[in-house]
Formats: C-alpha cells, sequence, structure tokens
C-alpha cells in the first residue's frame, strides 16, 4: 500500500544531510517503496536554508553544500509534490498560531498538511503521516493527523 507523507524540512532535510533518521527517510522515499512525499513551497527554502546554515557553521564543506543543495532541489523537481501556498492555507495558519505555540513556518507546514490531508481524504485516498522532528509534530497529532519523527527510526 502506497502511503502518504507530509513532510516539513526538520524531516525532509534528512533525505539530503545524512543525520538520525537519514536511513528510515532514504528507504521510505525511495521510489520503488511506491510512497508519496508532499511538502509546503515554503519548505524549500527551509532546507536550503537549514543547510547554508551547516556550511556557515562548517558541520558541511561547500562542495557538499552544492552536491546537497542540488540533489534536493532535483527531488523538488522529480519526487516531491509541492504545496502552493494558496489562500485557505492563511486563515487555516492564523487559526493555528492563535491555538498553538507555533511559528509562523510550523503553522504553514500544519495548515498545508491539513488541507492536503483533507483533500487526500476527500478523494477516498489514504490519510497522510505527517513527519517532523520538532514540536509542530505534537500539534498536528491533536489535529488528528497521524505523526512519525524520523529520529525514532
Amino acid at each position: 500500500m502506497n502511503v502518504f507523507y507530509y513532510a516539513d524540512s526538520s524531516a525532509l532535510v534528512k533525505r539530503h544531510i545524512p543525520e538520525i533518521g537519514s536511513a528510515w527517510i532514504e528507504q521510505e522515499f525511495d521510489a520503488a517503496a511506491g510512497n508519496r512525499v508532499i511538502t509546503a513551497k515554503l519548505t524549500v527554502i527551509e532546507v536550503l536554508s537549514a543547510m547554508n546554515r551547516r556550511q556557515r557553521e562548517a558541520s558541511i564543506s561547500a562542495t557538499e553544500y552544492a552536491k546537497f543543495s542540488s540533489d534536493f532541489l532535483a527531488f523538488v523537481q522529480s519526487d516531491y509534490r509541492i504545496s502552493e501556498l494558496t489562500d485557505a492555507i492563511l486563515p487555516e495558519a492564523q487559526r493555528l498560531l492563535e491555538i498553538y505555540p507555533l511559528r509562523a513556518g510550523d503553522a504553514i507546514q500544519l495548515a498545508s498538511a491539513l488541507l492536503a490531508n483533507a483533500q487526500l481524504q476527500t478523494a477516498n485516498l489514504p490519510a497522510l503521516i505527517f513527519l517532523a522532528s520538532s514540536t509542530p509534530s505534537l500539534t498536528a497529532n491533536s489535529k488528528g493527523l497521524q505523526t512519525d519523527d524520523p529520529q525514532n527510526h
């Protein structure tokens, strides 16, 4: 059975920079597994930001940054379903911010996941699994989304 994953940047970066949880992400996101990855357009900037931060902090080299960012952008074009920042996401993100102690980016990620999940359910497809290695996964769980933290694998 194919699984729909919504990956926030904390989860998605693990596919492109080796760290705890990377092997599991690679296995789950492998094309042969048939699973689908959904993420927000915002995630593209967040992942590139994380990669740049690691280069500035010297945990990856300039050469590694060039390889990791190039690989990531290729996957954005070919493998990831990118959720646009639409008018429907904005009020949902605002509502989440008013209820939960989220950062703006986390609210957009969660709102995007909730809307993507609603679209899957309307199409009689399986509910998505929200992947995050951060606090938003707890909020997502409280909103009824199934969650997983790649760092647990």
